[in-house]
């Protein structure tokens, strides 16, 4: 019976596959499939909306598809306050199918996890890069780890780019949000579009996060002129996914707290109202006014009135 489980579900993806593979935008445009639902600390559970949505992501002709924070692991501290007896071979496993899928549906896959390390070392809270060829090209490891996050989890060291479609993609985890100095060094890396993704569920009602989280998102985004897709679990009280422009605008969002993918487009040829455009560079440079500074004793002097 598992067997023809396994073969019924292999010949569906097959189906699925020859359908759409081969189909791909222009380059420069991207289509995204963000992706929310409850996660927890049920790690096959995790894994099973995680299947289900690159599968959905896939029929309606993602490119990429972007999980929030800890998605297949369950989040350390809120779905488990141990890491004790973690199953990490199943991890592993389900991880490596994951890869498989990838592979079959001809898909890039961003996904929120926790990675292993040696000793008595805590893991990094990570998003892993699963291109279409079934292959991991990098993993980028959450560089803020908050205080708490520290209880369970090693800081990274290092930024993460890589192309699809022509387009340069960054990756960024959750806190990350608080330290403005990552998304300039993106800038500086010539980066389109940032996926970052939040764990910001289970929360009381009434926390400040949904209400803080995508206008700090929002002026990164303007600042520094990228898009950004941001995903987050959907396990109630949490904030929706969401996809805001290069302007800064939202363009669209989830209703929060439920499953679902959010669908967006990006085509690095559109322009965006870019208010910082013209001396973006000379202040990433060090030079922090516009124009030219005059030498005048009257404007050095700032305890007179002329």
């Amino acid at each position: 019976m598992i067997v023809l489980i396994v073969s019924i579900i292999s010949s569906s993806l097959d189906i699925v596959n020859a359908q759409i593979r081969g189909d791909h935008p222009e380059p420069g445009k991207l289509r995204i499939a963000s992706c929310q639902f409850p996660v927890s600390a049920d790690i096959m559970a995790n894994y099973h909306f995680i299947e289900d949505q690159i599968i959905e992501a896939k029929l309606k002709k993602s490119d990429i598809v972007h999980f929030c924070e800890c998605a297949l692991s369950g989040y350390p501290g809120v779905d488990m306050q141990s890491l004790e007896g973690f199953n990490w071979a199943e991890l592993h496993q389900l991880t490596d199918s994951i890869i498989s899928l990838a592979d079959r549906l001809d898909i890039w896959v961003i996904l929120g996890s926790l990675h292993r390390l040696s000793g008595n070392n805590k893991p990094h809270n990570s998003l892993y890069v699963i291109t279409p060829e079934g292959k991991l090209s990098d993993r980028y490891d959450k560089r803020f780890c908050t205080s708490s996050d520290l209880l369970f989890s090693s800081p990274g060291d290092h930024f993460v780019t890589f192309k699809v479609n022509g387009v340069t993609c960054g990756l960024l985890i959750c806190y990350d949000i608080r330290f403005p100095e990552l998304y300039r060094e993106y800038r500086k890396l010539g980066c389109d579009v940032i996926f970052q993704s939040f764990y910001n569920a289970r929360q009381d009602k009434g926390s400040i996060h949904p209400f803080i989280m995508p206008v700090s998102a929002q002026a990164h985004a303007a600042t520094n002129y990228f898009y950004m897709s941001l995903t987050n679990s959907s396990a109630p009280e949490s904030w929706p996914c969401h996809f805001i422009t290069p302007d800064g605008l939202i363009q669209n969002k989830l209703p929060e707290n439920i499953t679902g993918i959010l669908i967006s487009d990006i085509d690095i040829k559109a322009k965006y109202y870019d208010a910082s455009k013209e001396f973006r560079s000379d202040a990433i440079k060090g030079k922090l006014n516009s124009g030219t500074t005059v030498h005048d004793t009257l404007s050095s002097n700032r305890s007179i009135i002329y």
